[in-house]
Order: structure tokens, then C-alpha cells, then sequence
């Protein structure tokens, strides 16, 4: 029980001493060293610093708050990113930042050329995140799991380096990134700017889940995933599932058709085990309105799609999908757990499949689901390396250093409480 107190009694010790040095080490003008970044994002508001459309490059000294910013700007860099992130798109963050439980009142780090808004990564104090009283920045959770953030594919190297900029200005001494891609051309951009100042990055941890490639032939995808016996079982089982009605795949697109899916995706989230835990959609008035205006912005740009498996006209599995450049997003799925010997969510997941791979808009979808996930694993078996990374923004940082051990061992601990969790439920 107690195995991990020497190495947390080393941390606290290692955090008090260095923020003992933060706030009374007087830096060269006889200032504070370190902007208390906890006390501005809390309270930075609409007196703070504007951001200009066509100011130079970090102009702005601290993150601007996320409803600062000009949307068009915002929409102009995720049509041009170096990597997509459906999680970042101005309509679902915007959304997210106005309702989502816990998720409201977020900043944003900002990089400007004199062509618009080159770079965007909205964020969080650490305390906030982590109530760890450190000069660090995390990024925002945009109820998703990508924080990948955007930057503009024709100055990606230009972008993060006024982004950091712009971090280091305002106090921050690193930035923590949660579920970023590891081996994209944005994480390469991060990567190369810091080691133009001798920093790597660290990683905390990491993980592969499962990817589609939809540039492949979907019934190609589908036999090498799940192998002919697996396909004949599941063509069974969709035979058995339309002895109670026309089993039908339906696609809501536009404004009206995904309001009206959305309703039954939201009933069936709800009705399962997520309803029991507390933890649908529906069940936090502000989690319901974020996602009814993310849903209807997006939808109206083409952006959003709601994917449902019918069995005469009553909905048995549900998902909404989000689109960003040539990627889409496998963000949640919800089924009638009544006819789960059929499985309805794999049986939906066939039918996105072959939509998927049959529209030539799209290149690749993200499950954006846990590692090993025993439903979406077998059947898309392309991988996308995901971790969480401390970006240390000085060489050679004890705060960056104290951040990235705290969050490790917070890491480590969540892991043995689930594995505790499994064991006891297995009893």
C-alpha cells in the first residue's frame, strides 16, 4: 500500500523547493521570474490581451481567451493544417469551451503571420488540469482524445516556434500535450524546433489504437481483419437481427437529418452501460447542448455525420463521426442493448467501413478508441502511435523535469487501480 511513498514524499519535496525558487527569486529587473499562470488563465478575461488578425507573429504576450479569437482565422488554419484534429475544429472546441462539464473558459496559445492565424493550441493552467501549483501549460480537453494541435502546413516550423514563444512569455516553463499523435508532421515540427535549442520532448506514455485505411478496398479491409469465419458468423447474426425488421445502414448529414439522429444516438448512448455509470451524453445538461450545437455547426459545413443501423424503423446502434480534411473520427457509438447477441455496434461498424472506404474525401479514420479495444481492433487494423508528452519549453528545466515525474507516477498510479479494479470485479 504504501510501496510509492518514498518516491511521492521526493516529489513534494522537489515541487516545494522549486516553487519556493518561482516566487521569490527576483529575475535581473527585480521582478517575479514567472508569470502566475494559474491566477491568469482562472481569470484572464475580456480586459486581457486582444489578438490582431494580421499582428506579427507572437505578438501577444499570454494565450488569449478561446472566444477572443476570430473564427473565420480559426477556420481559415484547420482548411489549411499540416495534420488534421476534428477535436480542434472551431466549431466543436467553440462548442465544447461554452458548455461541457468542467471544459469551459479555456485560452488558447496563437501564432500569426502576416497572412492570418498560422497556429492554435488551446490550453489550461496545470493546476487546473492536474492541481499541480506549477508554471505549466496542458492542453485543453476538447472531449475528445487528440490534442494534436493545428498548424498550418506551409510554416508548421514557424507556427510552433511562436506558439512556444508565446508560452515561454507568459510564464510557462512547459507545455503537456495529452493524446498527441507521436508520428505526425506536427509532433515532427515540435520536435525539430526544440532541438534547435538542445530540448527533446519526453513521453509519459504511449499507445497504439486502431486506424482504418480508407484508401483500401472495404471488403479487403474487412476479410484480412476479421477472416472469413468471423465475416460468416457476423453475416449470421445480421440474418438472425432482421427476423425483427429490415436491417438498414443510415447516413444524416445535413442540419435536420443529424438533429433528428442525434436524438436517437443520444437515447441509445444513454439506455446502456454509459447511463448506467453516470456518464452519457444526456445525462449533464451542458455535455447535451455541447454536442447538439457541435453536431448542427458542423453538420452545416460538412463536418459531421451521423451513422445509424435501423431494424425496421427503430434505431439499434448509433455513431457520430466527425470530419476534418481527409481524416474521420469514430468519436462515439451507442446500442440497444437488447439485441447485443447480434452485435449491432459491429454490425454498424461494417457498414462505416465500407462508407468509408468508398468516399474518396476520406484517406483515413481515427477510432480515437482505447488501446486494444476488443470491438474496433479486429476490424481496423491500420495503428496510430499515440502518447502524452511533456514539451519543455528552457534546456535542461527542474520544472519541466518535476512535471513530467508527477505526471508518470499519477500515470502509474491510475494503472494499478485499474488493474485492482479488474481483479475485483473478476472475483
Amino acid at each position: 500500500m504504501n510501496a510509492g511513498f518514498p518516491e511521492r514524499l521526493a516529489l513534494r519535496v522537489g515541487a516545494n523547493q522549486i516553487l519556493a525558487s518561482l516566487v521569490y527569486r527576483p529575475s535581473v529587473e527585480g521582478k517575479r521570474d514567472v508569470v502566475d499562470l494559474t491566477d491568469f488563465m482562472a481569470g484572464h478575461g475580456s480586459d486581457g490581451p486582444k489578438v490582431q488578425q494580421h499582428s506579427p507573429v507572437a505578438l501577444c504576450a499570454v494565450p488569449a481567451k478561446l472566444t477572443e479569437l476570430p473564427v473565420d482565422a480559426w477556420r481559415a488554419l484547420q482548411a489549411c493544417a499540416v495534420e488534421p484534429n476534428g477535436y480542434y475544429l472551431a466549431d466543436w472546441e467553440l462548442a465544447v469551451n461554452a458548455s461541457a462539464y468542467g471544459l469551459t473558459d479555456v485560452s488558447a496559445l496563437t501564432a500569426w503571420s502576416d497572412a492570418g492565424l498560422i497556429g492554435l493550441l488551446p490550453v489550461v493552467s496545470l493546476r487546473r488540469a492536474h492541481r499541480l501549483p506549477l508554471p505549466v501549460l496542458v492542453n485543453a480537453d476538447a472531449y475528445g482524445t487528440l490534442s494534436t494541435p493545428l498548424l498550418d502546413r506551409n510554416a508548421a516550423h514557424e507556427a510552433t516556434a511562436a506558439l512556444f514563444a508565446q508560452a515561454r512569455q507568459s510564464g510557462a516553463r512547459a507545455v503537456v500535450l495529452h493524446s498527441v499523435s507521436l508520428e505526425g508532421p506536427a509532433m515532427a515540427a515540435m520536435r525539430d524546433v526544440l532541438a534547435k535549442e538542445g530540448i527533446s520532448p519526453r513521453i509519459i506514455t504511449s499507445h497504439v489504437r486502431a486506424s482504418l485505411d480508407a484508401t483500401r478496398d472495404a471488403e479487403d479491409v474487412l476479410r484480412d481483419g476479421l477472416g472469413p469465419k468471423k465475416l460468416k458468423e457476423l453475416r449470421r447474426q445480421r440474418n438472425r437481427l432482421a427476423e425483427h425488421g429490415a436491417v438498414t445502414f443510415h447516413l444524416a448529414r445535413t442540419h435536420s437529418e443529424v438533429a433528428a439522429a442525434l436524438d436517437a444516438f443520444l437515447a441509445l448512448e444513454a439506455s446502456g452501460w454509459k447511463g448506467k455509470r453516470g456518464t452519457a451524453l444526456q445525462q449533464r445538461p451542458g455535455d447535451e447542448t455541447f454536442i447538439r450545437r457541435a453536431t448542427s455547426a458542423l453538420a452545416a459545413r460538412g463536418q459531421c455525420e451521423i451513422v445509424t443501423l435501423k431494424v425496421g424503423d427503430a434505431a439499434v446502434a448509433s455513431g457520430v463521426m466527425i470530419r476534418h480534411l481527409d481524416r474521420a473520427y469514430y468519436f462515439k457509438i451507442g446500442i440497444d442493448e437488447r439485441f447485443a447477441k447480434f452485435s449491432p455496434g459491429v454490425q454498424l461498424t461494417l457498414d462505416v467501413t465500407r462508407h468509408l472506404c468508398a468516399d474518396p474525401a476520406i484517406a483515413s479514420a481515427d477510432s480515437t478508441a482505447a488501446p486494444g479495444h476488443p470491438m474496433i481492433d479486429p476490424i481496423w487494423r491500420e495503428r496510430l502511435a499515440i502518447g502524452d508528452v511533456v514539451l519543455p519549453l528552457r534546456k535542461n528545466d527542474p520544472v519541466a523535469a518535476l512535471t513530467y515525474a508527477a505526471l508518470a507516477l499519477r500515470h502509474r498510479a491510475r494503472e494499478q487501480a485499474k488493474r485492482m479494479m479488474r481483479r475485483l470485479r473478476g472475483r
